[in-house]
């Protein structure tokens, strides 16, 4: 067993990766958590069992105690990794850390220096590379179920419900509070796409932009809040009064009270960010982007990151020299077409856990990690130099230009 603590204690620290705990009690114990919030702080207490004494209102307050465990969730918002990141690493902890790393490229860079220098475990949650399905896409291309990977279409469907949820309503809705939406959604996208590639990424380009979520797209009729007496509210999609006036203690609707009574969401809508009219909000990241990538063993990338549609999920067509390997991941089954006219159909084992199990196989690997001081599937470095090119990507959409990745790096290093 090893013991653990949470920094953070919202959606990703109390469910998402702090519940495999509950689950798995002989083999990792949360012993401490800070969070600012009163309500979350003790309902995390109560769920974990945790002693007065160990209940920190700041994450300074926890770090400045002697070093109380093993190892650390740091689970907070985007903008707030970096500090207490590196502040643990110097106290002595490994350290399990919620993506993105940071909204800032060199503070990215500097994390993963801190942790090879200490000789710290650094392991960012990049759910894919611990999801069993796309783990099997990784290892059929990795046997040349393909031939040789040339060309790759990849679209990450955030969906309608999701975009208004997440990152028109939610926390992850404005960069300025936490980062631009290709870092904070896609850095699994492309962290993923350089690693079953195996190469360096040569050039990038990228477009996209803020088209529909904004207030001149408002129909006439709405009001500031769904609770407001709006006209249209019983059509409309994204309405907060369908999607959260319940007594579900699930997510979404947890996110928006932690108390499943109706009392307590019709309060949180009335007077909270989830109540308000997705085109009236404070909204400025992107709601559909696409990337284009090329990397030094001269395989192309086209990658659509977009709000509009159904599905929240991902799909994809791998091609090769001897066949195309297609997946949607909704659906659980990766399709290979050869091109001899053969065709094979394979359903990856679905496991237990947030990101269908994918939580559950990165919170295992952590432990074993800590557990033999050892590296995982993914160093701190390796995840860092990922993040980069979300970060040229994002240069590109907002210059314009095309960025050469290899004198963006050597830029950001001379600043």
């Amino acid at each position: 067993m090893i013991h653990a603590a949470v920094i953070g204690a919202g959606n990703r620290g109390m469910f998402g990766l702090g519940s495999y705990a509950l689950r798995k009690p002989h083999e990792i114990k949360i012993v401490a958590v800070a969070e600012p919030n009163e309500e979350r702080r003790s309902k995390f207490a109560a769920m974990y069992n945790i002693p007065p004494e160990r209940q920190y209102e700041s994450w300074e307050a926890l770090l400045n105690q002697p070093k109380l465990c093993e190892a650390l969730i740091i689970a907070t918002m985007d903008r707030e990794h970096y500090q207490p990141t590196m502040k643990a690493l110097e106290v002595g902890y490994h350290i399990l850390l919620e993506k993105p790393m940071s909204p800032d490229p060199k503070e990215a860079l500097l994390m993963a220096e801190e942790a090879q220098r200490r000789n710290r475990i650094l392991t960012i949650c990049h759910s894919m590379r611990y999801s069993t399905y796309f783990s099997t896409v990784k290892r059929l291309l990795d046997q040349g179920a393909v031939g040789r990977m040339m060309t790759i279409q990849w679209t990450e469907n955030v969906g309608f419900a999701h975009q208004a949820h997440s990152f028109v309503r939610g926390n992850w809705r404005n960069s300025g509070l936490s980062s631009p939406m290709l870092l904070q959604k896609c850095c699994h996208d492309l962290d993923y796409l350089k690693w079953i590639i195996g190469a360096d990424c040569k050039s990038v380009s990228s477009y996209g932009s803020l088209s529909y979520f904004r207030e001149e797209n408002a129909p006439e009729g709405s009001t500031a809040r769904c609770t407001d007496g709006c006209k249209v509210e019983h059509e409309c999609p994204v309405s907060a009064i369908k999607l959260y006036l319940n007594e579900k203690d699930e997510w979404p609707q947890n996110v928006v009270s932690l108390e499943p009574t109706l009392e307590a969401r019709l309060h949180a809508l009335k007077h909270g960010p989830y109540g308000r009219c997705v085109y009236r909000c404070d909204n400025d990241v992107v709601d559909h982007q696409v990337v284009n990538l090329l990397f030094d063993n001269d395989v192309t990338v086209a990658f659509t990151m977009t709000a509009f549609t159904r599905d929240t999920s991902r799909s994809f067509k791998i091609m090769g020299t001897t066949g195309e390997l297609l997946g949607h991941s909704g659906t659980n089954e990766i399709e290979i077409r050869h091109f001899n006219g053969r065709t094979e159909i394979i359903r990856p084992e679905l496991l237990e856990g947030s990101h269908s199990g994918a939580d559950t196989v990165l919170m295992q690997s952590f432990v074993r990690q800590v557990e033999t001081e050892s590296e995982g599937v993914s160093s701190g470095m390796e995840s860092a130099h990922s993040h980069l090119l979300v970060f040229a990507a994002e240069q590109s959409r907002m210059t314009g230009k095309t960025v050469s990745f290899d004198k963006y790096i050597k830029q950001l290093k001379a600043n």
